[in-house]
Order: structure tokens, then sequence, then C-alpha cells
């Protein structure tokens, strides 16, 4: 087994045997045994009939809100707008204060500033009441820039006060081999998410895995993003259909298990888009829970990218708590 104080570079370079090369990678990342497509979609859709009931229901919901990144990625986005959405995620339902925070609120990088201080108005201290600010970097959604433009964007979310920074890969690159140029990406990525007193924002990678075709590609990209040094892989930018499907989700669970089993490191997994309900969500709670165990249910180790799930959510809350649903303007819109 890998020593776990290695840093990722040193332990991707002694697993591939030798430096991340087009050819190195390719050896490394097609020895990966294949995907039983089958077998995948089967437990999946196992695991997805589960039935969460009663007290673990509430617990399920409870669980969804706090590994909900409450997002928004649109043109039209306003500070007014980034403002609302920190409001919502620190108080997700104003009528019931035991209802948790979210994990993060999603922004662009220009819509940093805006979050960061409407946390920081909302608490006047430094944890931001627990909430985080992650932005999307790297010409997201497309990931079609120069390099230096791609750590320009990151290094400016960083300084304005991003806490995790979540990165799209370069689809184009890896569907065509080559794999070193989109390993050397997410190395630099990294660096550039340093901070000035040495600590790192947390790098999540997009893998757009609705262009990635096959579920081998699936994995191999999983594998590749980890050995670069991802802290969490991502299912999707939200821009791409499909986005996250529960066969992909338990995929990349599965690479986070092995790894975890072959380097002792716990790395993040981020589903994405098109998780609409608290119903879905429950699935990919069991699934998280039947693959790498409930002690990835935490918001360093698992998320949800969602901006309608929580308002689904709160209303089965409020559901369960009255006994009756509660119409739709009894929760905020995002």
């Amino acid at each position: 087994m890998t020593g776990t104080q290695l840093i990722p570079t040193e332990r991707a370079l002694a697993l591939i045997g030798g430096e991340p090369s087009d050819a190195n990678l390719r050896r490394y990342l097609h020895g990966i045994p294949g995907v039983d497509a089958v077998g995948l979609e089967q437990r999946a859709a196992a695991l997805g009939t589960r039935s969460v009931k009663t007290t673990s229901k509430a617990w399920a919901l409870d669980t969804i809100i706090k590994l909900i990144d409450l997002t928004t990625l649109e043109g039209a986005d306003t500070p007014g707008k980034v403002r609302s959405l920190v409001a919502k995620a620190l108080t997700p339902d104003a009528g019931d204060p035991s209802c948790p925070r979210v994990a993060a609120v999603c922004v662009y990088g220009d819509m940093v500033p805006y979050a960061v201080a409407a946390l920081g108005a909302a608490h006047g201290d430094p944890d931001k009441g627990g909430v985080s600010v992650a932005a999307v970097a790297t010409a997201f959604p497309s990931g079609r820039a120069s390099r230096s433009i791609k750590l320009e964007d990151t290094a400016d979310a960083v300084r304005a006060g991003a806490d995790e920074i979540d990165m799209v890969i370069d689809r184009g690159a890896f569907l065509s081999g080559r794999y070193g140029l989109v390993y050397d990406e997410i190395v630099a990525v990294k660096e550039a998410c340093k901070r000035p007193d040495g600590s790192y924002a947390h790098l999540k990678v997009i893998l757009e895995t609705g262009e990635l075709n096959t579920y081998d590609n699936v994995r191999r990209a999983s594998w590749l993003a980890i050995l670069a040094g991802a802290d969490f892989i991502k299912t999707s930018t939200g821009k791409v259909a499909p986005a996250a499907t529960l066969p992909v989700t338990l995929l990349m669970l599965e690479v986070v298990r092995d790894w975890y089993r072959l380097t002792g490191e716990k790395i993040g997994v981020k589903p994405a888009g098109g998780i609409r309900s608290s119903k879905d969500a429950i699935k990919y709670v069991v699934t998280v829970a039947e693959t790498v165990g409930e002690e990835w249910l935490t918001p360093h180790l698992f998320r949800f990218g969602a901006s309608s799930l929580l308002n689904d959510v709160l209303l089965q809350r409020q559901k369960m708590a009255s006994g009756h649903y509660s119409g739709a303007d009894y929760v905020t819109i995002d």
C-alpha cells in the first residue's frame, strides 16, 4: 500500500510507474478492469428501490439538506440573487429553526465576493455560519479556454474568498486519449487553488459524464482526476444531458472506495444536475451508505449539486411535521 503521507502527485507517479505521459497514463487507465454495464445498472436499480420511512426518512431529509450545494449558475445572475441564495442557505425554512443549513452556495467566480460578503454580514465572523462558498471555474461549463485563462479564473475566485473550486476537465482531450494534458491541467488548477497561507481551496473536478459516452470512460476519468489531486469527483455541470444518474454515481463511488482501500485517502463525490426530488435524492443517500459507508454522508465527502432539490425536501419535512403537504408558496423561490 502506498503511504498516505505522499502528496497526490508523488502517489500518482508511484502508481502509474513513471511520469504522467499519455503512454504511461494510457497503460495504467486501460489496465483497470472494464465496467460490467448490466451488473452496474442492476445494482443501481436495486438500491433505488430501497424504502426509507418514518424516523429514518426524517434523518435522510435533514442529511440531504446538509449535503446540498445550493446553486445558481445563470447568465442573468445578479448580486441580489446571490444574496437571496445565501439567505436561503443560512435559513432554508424560516418557519422551522431546527432545519439544518446547506453545505455551500455555488456561483460563478465574479459572484464570489457577493456571496462572501453576504455570509460575513449575516454572522460577522470568519466561519460564515458553516456555509462554504464554491465557485465554478476553468471556463465552465465548456472548458474551452487557454490554460492561462483557466488558471487565472481559478486564482481570482480563490483570492475573492472561494472555499471550493469546481473545475471542468477538457473532455475533448480526454476522449482523444491526451490523458497527460488532462492530468497536467488538473495539477495546475490544484496549485492555483493555493491560498497565501499555504492552504488550498478544495478542488472538485467535473467529468461531464454525459459527454464521456461509456462507463469505462467514466471510470478512467474518475481515476485520472484522483491521481491528479482532486478532492472531489463531480458528475456534471448541469448544462449537458444526461447529467447525474444513479448508475454513474454508483460507479464513481466504487472508484473512491477502491482508492481508499489502495491509499487510505478519502475522496468526495458530487452528483450534479437533474436531482430535483427528495425521493430521488434518498436513492443517492442509500447508494452512498451501501457502497462506501455512512461515514461518507458528510459535506466533506458527498454533495448534491442542486438548485430546485432543496424546496422539495423542505416540503417533505413540513409534511412529516404537520401531516399534510404545504403549498409551493411555503418555501422561497430560488
